[in-house]
């Protein structure tokens, strides 16, 4: 540090004065090496005590809320601090709208404050936000600096401790995005017919004639003596299955691949919300592996009234990369999927693999929609496959408020 060179130079001065019988230069010695000891000791014992907290008013936020970032420092010693330096680590994504931010390194900046701070005092500084992009970001790590009163010593400390926040897509009617929602959900209206509920079990009766062998209860029949089949209880409860392909494109009128995904993520979101408001039970998967997912995203089926804050949770952890095809993803998922459940897969650019995956889906008796987003409809038969579609003029006015570039 440039305080040791000062104190070697002191002590030179003072060797060299001292031979020379130069009583003002020994003073002047003197005088700098008892600055720099003192220095020293204020250097070494400056960020002892000294205690920082960040705090975020909310931690899960909805697109567009404002937020405050609070930073606390607290000097618990009688020794005061002539500058106190605290650089946090923020997102760049998250709007400051008090203070200023510079630049760092990959879509991080850093928000510096510098202040003197007394012995036994405390300093609070309120940061307001603004979150105008969907996703999971960190606040920190975060740098504290400070030193003796004449600046010829420095002392860092760091604290690793990270805090996260999770701003959740947006959500719009789904008529903004192009689909009429009566006739989105007409169908599967229309089709809520009474089906039994494997879980639900009523009681057993005689085996009939074409009673599937899983049906059969072996306790009972033990029992009695003659086979026994289980009885479900009736239920109208409609489940549905949203699958989002997180793998996009790009196609001519977009600027990049980020707007397809993002409109795709809006998309599911806004189709959860308006079928748990419609009383439906809603499960979400994604072919992607976050970073506080076990495995592929999978939300499974509820209709609690905590079942949106879930999925728009998994939907706000999302990025571009996929990690297995969606066709692959739908045929693992299918066969654990409750029967009668309807599956609604919202794609930018599904393939031939994945119509042809919802198409046999079709033809064994599932219920399947697709939600093509962006681009041309694919050309297919309402009778086989009914397809929606977020035209491009829709999508653009949805990404123009959103704010992506």
């Amino acid at each position: 540090m440039r305080g040791d060179y000062w104190l070697f130079l002191a002590a030179l001065i003072l060797i060299i004065s001292l031979a020379t019988h130069q009583v003002p230069l020994v003073l002047i010695s003197l005088l700098f090496l008892l600055t720099g000891g003192i220095s020293r000791l204020w250097n070494r014992f400056c960020l002892h005590r000294v205690e920082y907290r960040r705090r975020l008013s909310y931690n899960q936020v909805f697109f567009g809320d404002e937020i405050v970032y609070e930073i606390e420092i607290t000097n618990r010693k009688p020794l005061p601090l002539p500058w106190l330096k605290v650089e946090d680590e923020l997102p760049e994504n998250v709007t400051l709208l008090k203070g200023k931010a510079t630049a760092s390194h990959d879509d991080r900046v850093i928000l510096s404050n510098m202040f003197p701070i007394s012995m036994y005092h405390r300093v609070t500084r309120r940061f307001p936000m603004k979150c105008e992009r969907r996703g999971s970001f960190i606040f920190g790590p975060t740098s504290i600096r400070s030193g003796d009163l004449f600046g010829f010593f420095r002392r860092d400390m760091n604290i690793e401790k990270l805090d996260y926040l999770l701003v959740y897509p947006r959500l719009v009617p789904l008529e903004k995005l192009g689909i009429p929602s009566q006739q989105f959900f007409g169908d599967i209206r229309l089709k809520r017919h009474l089906f039994q509920d494997p879980v639900l079990t009523a009681g057993v009766r005689d085996y009939h004639t074409g009673d599937s062998l899983k049906r059969i209860h072996w306790k009972s029949t033990a029992r009695l003596g003659r086979l026994q089949t289980k009885v479900y209880e009736p239920t109208t409860t409609v489940d549905i299955s949203i699958f989002l392909d997180v793998r996009t494109l790009k196609a001519p009128l977009w600027g990049s691949v980020s707007q397809l995904q993002e409109l795709g993520i809006i998309t599911a979101a806004s189709i959860s919300q308006h079928a748990l408001k419609g009383g439906f039970r809603i499960g979400l998967y994604v072919n992607q592996i976050t970073r506080f997912s076990r495995g592929l995203v999978r939300v499974p089926h509820s209709q609690h009234p905590d079942q949106l804050p879930h999925i728009l949770a998994a939907l706000a952890q999302l990025h571009q990369v996929e990690a297995l095809p969606i066709d692959r993803f739908i045929r693992q998922e299918a066969r654990g999927l409750p029967w009668g459940s309807t599956l609604v897969v919202i794609a930018a650019q599904p393939g031939d693999e994945l119509m042809a995956t919802l198409l046999d889906l079709k033809r064994v008796g599932r219920s399947v929609a697709l939600v093509k987003i962006g681009g041309k409809a694919p050309e297919v038969s309402g009778d086989e496959l009914p397809v929606y579609h977020v035209p491009d003029k829709a999508a653009w006015d949805v990404v123009k408020e959103i704010g992506l570039k």
